[in-house]
């Protein structure tokens, strides 16, 4: 996961791909610790509300699921309004002394929408249905960017492909990818 303070974790990448009345969200496996691979098979990318949503993380891993937990809580409280829910968690965790000192990035999709949460209380829409987060997730994001208009491709494939160049390039990356799907149409 990916914190780069005194502990010199490092790594995830995530990556969410729209395309085609489907939606993915994948993750590698890699955690480091400095130079070492600790785990190679870590998942990184959860569904939550009952399969309807996906949700991709990067960064501390208590601090991940710190987030997912109150996401899910704000889930239940707001079902269906997935943007709500995230906007009520970012202000949580921008204004909540324990929380705004959580380390940690989403990627959070539903059927209709895809978000991108951080700690500085973003929640960010992509025009073009794209995200890549974590130490690897610009490398992911630019291969999608140039998959995503290839005849024959489906949201799935792209997701495969840039992955696998995101690992060939970010050392913190592996070839062990978690992926979950969702139908948009």
């Amino acid at each position: 996961m990916e914190n780069t303070g005194a502990s010199g974790w490092h790594g995830t990448t995530i990556l969410s791909v729209r395309k085609a009345g489907r939606v993915v969200v994948a993750g590698d496996g890699q955690v480091s610790l400095a130079q070492t691979v600790i785990k190679a098979n870590a998942r990184k990318v959860r569904t939550l509300a009952g399969g309807a949503i996906l949700a991709g993380f990067a960064g501390s891993t208590a601090d991940a699921f710190t987030l997912l937990e109150r996401l899910e809580a704000k889930l239940e409280r707001y079902p269906g309004q997935l943007t709500r829910a995230c906007v009520e968690l970012a202000k949580d965790w921008r204004t909540d002394r324990y929380l705004r000192r959580l380390e940690a990035m989403m990627a959070v999709v539903d059927k209709d929408v895809s978000l991108v949460l951080t700690g500085n209380g973003d929640v960010l829409e992509p025009e073009d249905g794209l995200i890549g987060i974590g130490s690897g997730g610009n490398f992911a994001l630019s291969a999608a960017k140039a998959l995503v208009d290839v005849d024959g491709m489906d949201a799935e494939a792209i997701a495969r492909k840039a992955m696998s160049i995101a690992a060939d390039i970010c050392v913190y990356t592996n070839r062990n990818i978690v992926l979950e799907t969702l139908e948009t149409s």
